[in-house]
């Protein structure tokens, strides 16, 4: 087996041990809106395009350009994958209707 063959196979081995692997940041982030909620992944990620008018859109367009804040929302959906994230009880939220913005706003 020549060299080249060998670093291609160890490159395709290594690739499908990458739980990121074949995810785009669009579709992590859509999978984190919808098992969270914007106001939670605030709290949890603590970043503007979280906090104020979210959207997919501006939230993609900051973390393309923001390392640090890239791999801390990676991170998050590494843990929403493992189960790792801390319980809430989000039916307390719900009967209180809390606003999650509501410290936000003057």
């Amino acid at each position: 087996m020549s060299g080249s063959e060998m670093s291609g196979s160890q490159t395709s081995h290594s690739q499908t041990h990458d739980p990121l692997h074949g995810m785009t940041l669009e579709n992590i982030l859509e999978e984190l809106v919808e098992h969270y909620d914007w106001g939670e992944m605030a709290q949890r990620v603590e970043i503007n395009c979280f906090k104020k008018d979210p959207s997919i859109k501006s939230s993609l367009k900051f973390l393309r350009r923001t390392p640090w804040a890239r791999s801390k929302v990676e991170a998050l959906f590494l843990e929403m994958r493992r189960g790792d994230e801390p319980v809430m009880d989000h039916s307390s939220l719900k009967s209180k209707k809390v606003d999650p913005w509501a410290k936000h706003r003057k």
